[in-house]
C-alpha cells in the first residue's frame, strides 16, 4: 500500500503488504466461529405460543402452519411439560372457544370457566413456576365479529368500552393464576387500565407484557386459522400502519408511562429496524413475536426443498436476537431449545 513501510523477514517474506487485516482468520473453523460469535440464543429467552381449543378430543393440525396444532387440554399440559424440560422460558396461551359461545362482547374471554382461563389453571397446575405462564388478553378469539374489541352502533371498535372488557379479562386471567398478561388489542390506554385493574384486585405481582408496536400485517394470515377467527374486514384502524416508525416510539412512551413491565414488537422480521430502535431506547425487557406467517414461509419453502429448514430457523431467530430482542415468541421454541 502506498506510503506504508514494508519489512523483510530473513526468509524474504514481506510484512505489511495488503491485506494486512484478515477478518477471515476468525471464521476458519466451527470452534473459532462459535468462540467469537457476538449473538447467542438461550432456551430461557424463547416463549412458545400455544393454542387450546374447546370441545375437541384430539389435537387439530393447522394446515397453514405445519407442525402446529390446536391443543386439547390434555395435550396442552403435555406440551407445557415438554417446553419446561427443554428449558423454554415461557408459554403464551391463546384460547379458542366454541363458535356458539362467541358473542358481540366476547363473553368467553371473561367467563372464569372459559377455555383460556381453564387452560391457564391447567398449565399452572402442571408446571407451576417452571415456566412463565402468559395469556393473550384480547377479545378477537372470543367475539363473533372477530375484532379485538366491542363495536359501537356504527360497527367501529369502541376504544373505551373495550377497555372495560380488558380490565375484566385481566382480573379473571390473574385469578386463574397467570404470571403475565399480554394485551394485544392496540387500544389506547390499555396498559394503564389493565395495570389498575390488576392492582385493585390484589394482583400486583402479575406482569404486563405490552404489545407496544403491533402492525397491521399481511403475515397474520395463518393465525386466523389457529384461533378460528370470525373476522371480516381488517384491523387497520387500531393496529399500526407498516409505514410508520415514529408512531411506535410514541406508543412505547405511552406504554411505559402506563406501567408496562415488558414491551413487544410484532411481527419480528419485517420490523427489525423498529425492534432495534425500541431496544436501544428502553431499560425494560424487550420481546419480539416471530408470527405465524414468518413460520409458515420457512416451513413452506423448506418443504419444497428451496431452503435449508434448520439453518433458516436459526438464522431468523439469531437476527431477531441480534436486533435487540431479549425474548422471542416462536412456534419453534421447544425444538430450538432442545438443540441449543
Amino acid at each position: 500500500m502506498e506510503g506504508r513501510d514494508t519489512v523483510m523477514s530473513g526468509s524474504g517474506t514481506r510484512y505489511g503488504q495488503f491485506p494486512g487485516a484478515r477478518p477471515r482468520r476468525l471464521r476458519t473453523t466451527p470452534a473459532m466461529r462459535r468462540m467469537v460469535a457476538e449473538t447467542r440464543l438461550h432456551p430461557a429467552e424463547l416463549i412458545l405460543p400455544v393454542f387450546v381449543r374447546e370441545g375437541i378430543h384430539e389435537p387439530v393440525p393447522l394446515s397453514s402452519m405445519p407442525g402446529v396444532v390446536q391443543h386439547t387440554r390434555d395435550t396442552l399440559r403435555k406440551a407445557a411439560v415438554e417446553a419446561a424440560e427443554a428449558g423454554v422460558g415461557g408459554l403464551m396461551i391463546f384460547g379458542v372457544p366454541l363458535d356458539e359461545k362467541k358473542d358481540a362482547v366476547g363473553t368467553p374471554g371473561t367467563d372464569p370457566d372459559g377455555i383460556l382461563q381453564v387452560a391457564i389453571r391447567d398449565v399452572v397446575g402442571e408446571v407451576g413456576d417452571a415456566l412463565v405462564v402468559m395469556s393473550d388478553l384480547c377479545l378477537d378469539e372470543h367475539t363473533d365479529h372477530g375484532h379485538c374489541g366491542v363495536l359501537d352502533a356504527e360497527g367501529r371498535v369502541d376504544n373505551d368500552a373495550t377497555l372495560e372488557r380488558y380490565a375484566e379479562m385481566a382480573r379473571v386471567q390473574a385469578d386463574a393464576g397467570v404470571h403475565v398478561v399480554g394485551p394485544s388489542g392496540m387500544m389506547d390506554g390499555q396498559v394503564g387500565v389493565i395495570r389498575d385493574a390488576l392492582d385493585a384486585a390484589g394482583h400486583q405481582d402479575v406482569s404486563v407484557l405490552a404489545y407496544t408496536a403491533k402492525y397491521a400485517s399481511a403475515f397474520y394470515g395463518p393465525f386466523r386459522e389457529a384461533v378460528g377467527s370470525s373476522l371480516v374486514g381488517d384491523r387497520k384502524t387500531y393496529q399500526q400502519d407498516p409505514a410508520n416508525l415514529r408512531e411506535s416510539m410514541r406508543e412505547l412512551a405511552l406504554d411505559l408511562a402506563e406501567g408496562a413491565d415488558m414491551v413487544m414488537v410484532k411481527p419480528a422480521l419485517p420490523y427489525l429496524d423498529v425492534l432495534a430502535k425500541v431496544a436501544d431506547s428502553v431499560d425494560v425487557p424487550v420481546a419480539a413475536y416471530q408470527i405465524s406467517g414468518e413460520y409458515a414461509m420457512v416451513e413452506g419453502a423448506a418443504e419444497r426443498g428451496w431452503i435449508d429448514r434448520d439453518r433458516a430457523i436459526m438464522e431468523t431467530l439469531t437476527s431477531i436476537r441480534r436486533a435487540g430482542a431479549q425474548m422471542i415468541l416462536t412456534y419453534w421454541a421447544t425444538e430450538v431449545a432442545r438443540n441449543l
